[in-house]
């Protein structure tokens, strides 16, 4: 399921009238506009807040007609700045920062579309916050939304933790004038639609994208009913919780799957996933064919294998090659190139290259990463990023994809920045089944991971 497309959906239908049924008692949008308007105006008299130098049109006038769409009949279209006070934030001097002050919220905080302020605080000093950068005091319940991308679309509410706080030049703060609990959720909700911030959006240098805080004033806003603002909130937040649910369940299983294949190749390297089968080939033979001196380990971590099974170094069945000759030159990386650059980490192909030489073709091989001991196992020609890395042959006489499997699960996880495969991992021990083994063993994981990765493209 696509809970983000589902998000979204159901934001679509909010905003369009179409996700609560309208109720004809309700009180019209535009009552409600004038009421809020003759607030705004108390507000200008009382030199609580500054009029616009554009003098406003009312919100039923012809300056309405280009609207994006139709809305149900007791709603009314009006601009962000006739309902709400719209400021920009304010950028200090370095020397107004202080490690205990007024909290200064920058984009960063605003995570999850929640102000997270425990995330890299700082702090101004009070005079400063009540002088310079007093149009940018926040108040508890006002609506944050960052207008320098990418991305956009960053907002959060204040919360009760941050009675005081101001904010930064990329954001501006949204106050409605009047019923600010609940317009300021519908206000939210609605633009987290992103329609009409993608509409007016504008493309900046170095990629940006803007909005500034008279576009801001500016954004057309659908108004419902006030009562029908209340329904439409609480009917997002009993679907987004719903959702929410879906997204912990998703999560909770994939965590689940993923331990129940470690789980699986743990089983397969202890010889408890497939039946022996006293014919095989002792694997201590297939060793010695290897290298005739070949003389087993002592089992010290693994005592209770199966017969027919010995254990070795990873040394002693593997050869390993520095990638140097295989690095790209250019980081200049296209789709339409054929030749995919990798790296053992979770990345794993980070680009494609159009170069033609330095192709490392003696495939399958494995790769590993000598800091981070991640390691895949590679089954095409590639290039790679950076010496970081071991390419790993298995000896032909051992299944390259059961190695694979043991080391992938098998990670060495120290406290230094160090190379791992020379002084460490090359001198693990692998118990190693017979070859016929290896290869039932093999196929019936990729069986049952088959059937697992099913299920996830389900979910």
């Amino acid at each position: 399921m696509d809970t983000k497309a589902l998000r979204q959906k159901i934001l679509d239908l909010a905003i369009h009238g179409k996700l609560v049924p309208q109720d004809p008692n309700d009180e019209s949008a535009s009552v409600l506009l004038e009421r809020i308007k003759a607030e705004k105006e108390r507000l200008i008299k009382e030199g609580k807040i500054k009029k616009s130098k554009k003098s406003a049109k009312t919100s039923d006038t012809p300056h309405y007609e280009n609207v994006p769409f139709e809305v149900p009949s007791l709603w009314v279209w009006c601009k962000l700045g006739d309902i709400a006070y719209v400021a920009s934030g304010s950028t200090p001097d370095k020397t107004c920062f202080v490690e205990k002050g007024i909290p200064y919220i920058k984009m960063y905080n605003l995570r999850n579309q929640e102000i997270d302020f425990e995330f890299h605080p700082q702090y101004i000093t009070e005079e400063i916050h009540n002088s310079k950068l007093c149009r940018s005091r926040t108040e508890v319940g006002d609506l944050i939304m960052n207008i320098v991308g990418p991305p956009l679309g960053k907002l959060a509410i204040i919360p009760t933790t941050l009675p005081q706080a101001n904010f930064n030049q990329a954001a501006v703060l949204i106050r409605p004038y009047k019923y600010k609990e609940d317009l300021v959720l519908y206000l939210k909700s609605y633009l987290e639609e992103m329609s009409e911030i993608n509409s007016i959006a504008t493309r900046g240098s170095a990629g940006q994208v803007n909005i500034s805080l008279t576009q801001s004033q500016n954004m057309r806003i659908p108004l419902p009913p006030l009562a029908e603002q209340q329904r439409i909130v609480t009917e997002i937040e009993k679907w987004f919780a719903l959702i929410n649910q879906i997204e912990q369940g998703k999560t909770d299983l994939q965590t689940i799957i993923k331990q129940t294949k470690s789980k699986i190749l743990d089983l397969a390297i202890h010889g408890k996933l497939v039946p022996q089968d006293p014919n095989d080939e002792p694997a201590i033979e297939l060793l010695k064919r290897i290298n005739p001196c070949f003389t087993p380990c002592d089992n010290g971590h693994y005592k209770q294998l199966p017969q027919g099974w010995t254990v070795c170094r990873l040394e002693q069945i593997t050869d390993y090659e520095q990638p140097t000759a295989y690095i790209v030159k250019s980081t200049t990386y296209d789709n339409s190139y054929s030749i995919p650059v990798l790296t053992a980490g979770k990345s794993f192909i980070i680009g494609y290259t159009n170069e033609t030489t330095g192709i490392y073709s003696n495939i399958p091989c494995i790769i590993f990463d000598d800091f981070t001991t991640d390691s895949k196992l590679v089954d095409f020609p590639f290039k790679v990023k950076s010496s970081a890395m071991k390419i790993l042959k298995v000896h032909k006489a051992i299944e390259i994809d059961y190695v694979a499997m043991f080391m992938s699960i098998t990670r060495l996880i120290g406290d230094t920045h160090k190379r791992y495969w020379i002084s460490e991992y090359s001198r693990l021990e692998i118990p190693i089944p017979p070859k016929a083994e290896q290869k039932r063993i093999i196929e019936t994981v990729c069986e049952i991971f088959t059937q697992i990765d099913k299920i996830m493209e389900g979910l």
